[in-house]
């Protein structure tokens, strides 16, 4: 039946209304409900003059058989249960009772732009007007902020442990040069692990430690893996010669494996502690003055850029895009050449900053100017990211 045969039909009935009490009822227009919603909550439209409430803006429906809110089924999963009225004129992005953004409660929220294994204070690197001539400056810059990830790192790691080995009787040849008689037998297996307190100050290089290094070195190369890593661990023992470029070698053999079991998080404690051994040594050097770096600098980069590594993949500690980055790029510009291409890569992908192909190109051309070139990058020598050329 049309709307107009409707209102013919009931004009009739002021006449008939007596007769047939319920043909009012029977013959009324169907009500229209005008709703106006979005996310968490609707909001029914009146007619005007009509006012069924406190509030005549807004408020939610509800339903007359079960008194509960009617809402759009598909998005309950994601509503406060705390659904109440709001205004117009608050944003539609929450409720009134605080509810979360969508992209919260979806899970979509951006990446942090900080991490907790990077110092919030690091001094923004200031390039020189002419890098060739103040190179050393620039680089003292990049060894300040390498110690200060170094120490930001070491707050967050324990010191590591005198590895405990059971030794055999094979490796009673293989001894520490400690100044000792050469009469005197040698100290295996390692005692205890010593507490934080009885770490001795790093050392970075002696003959003795030298030798025992090469020593190491040499039994690695010859399969004799057993034998070079425990050698490597007495030189890394903080209560003992505490060598960092040894700490970084037990540790990478205890990352892999390498003549013992692997343990990824003892690796990172024996990474850190060379890089806190490391900045301590070169600190003192830029306290000096010494713009090209202490006599730990090599040591100082090789753990940051492992460090990176452990960040990248998650070896021994949660992955960390941001840290991953920062330990890269610092590391790449003390000179370190895989740093350099993994820092690009970083630029390139967007991991742990923003995408910046700029960035990435100059970092690719700087690999490969010191030798590591990647295959496949001729892209970077575009003359649109030639240094001047700006961002495209």
């Amino acid at each position: 039946m049309g709307l107009r045969d409707i209102l013919k039909k009931k004009q009739g009935l002021d006449e008939a209304e007596a007769a047939d009490p319920a043909a009012p009822q029977r013959l009324a227009p169907p009500e229209f409900t005008i709703v106006r919603s979005d996310t968490y909550t609707e909001e029914v439209i009146h007619a005007p003059g009509r006012v069924d409430s406190d509030d005549a803006s807004s408020h939610l429906t509800v339903d007359s058989k079960t008194g509960k809110d009617r809402s759009r089924l598909s998005l309950d999963v994601f509503r406060s249960s705390d659904r109440r009225s709001r205004s117009p004129s608050v944003s539609s992005s929450k409720s009134a009772s605080g509810g979360k953004r969508l992209s919260q409660r979806l899970h979509l929220s951006r990446s942090p732009v900080s991490s907790e294994n990077v110092p919030q204070n690091l001094p923004a690197i200031i390039a020189p007007e002419d890098p060739e001539a103040d190179k050393d400056g620039h680089e003292s810059q990049w060894e300040k902020r390498a110690t200060m990830l170094a120490r930001e790192n070491e707050k967050n790691r324990s010191r590591p442990p005198t590895p405990v080995r059971d030794v055999s009787q094979g490796l009673a040849q293989v001894r520490l040069h400690d100044g000792s008689s050469d009469d005197a037998p040698p100290n295996w297996p390692l005692a205890a692990s010593p507490s934080p307190s009885g770490a001795k100050k790093g050392v970075v290089s002696s003959k003795e430690i030298d030798n025992d290094i090469q020593e190491a070195i040499r039994l690695h190369e010859e399969g004799d893996l057993e034998r070079s890593t425990a050698l490597f661990g007495r030189l890394a023992d903080p209560k003992g010669a505490n060598n960092p470029l040894s700490q970084v070698l037990y540790g990478l053999a205890l990352r892999h494996g390498w003549g013992c079991k692997p343990d990824a998080e003892a690796a990172v404690s024996y990474l850190s502690a060379a890089a806190s051994n490391a900045a301590d040594i070169e600190q003192l050097a830029l306290q000096a003055g010494l713009k090209k770096g202490g006599a730990a600098k090599g040591e100082l980069v090789l753990a940051i850029f492992e460090l990176a590594n452990c960040f990248r993949h998650g070896w021994g500690i949660p992955k960390d895009p941001i840290a991953a980055k920062q330990y890269y790029e610092t590391a790449a510009n003390l000179g370190d050449t895989d740093a350099m291409n993994e820092v690009a890569w970083c630029y390139l992908e967007g991991f742990g900053t923003k995408k910046d192909k700029f960035e990435s190109a100059k970092y690719y051309r700087l690999a490969e100017k010191n030798g590591n070139k990647t295959i496949g990058n001729t892209w970077i020598w575009k003359e649109k990211y030639d240094p001047g050329k700006g961002k495209k």
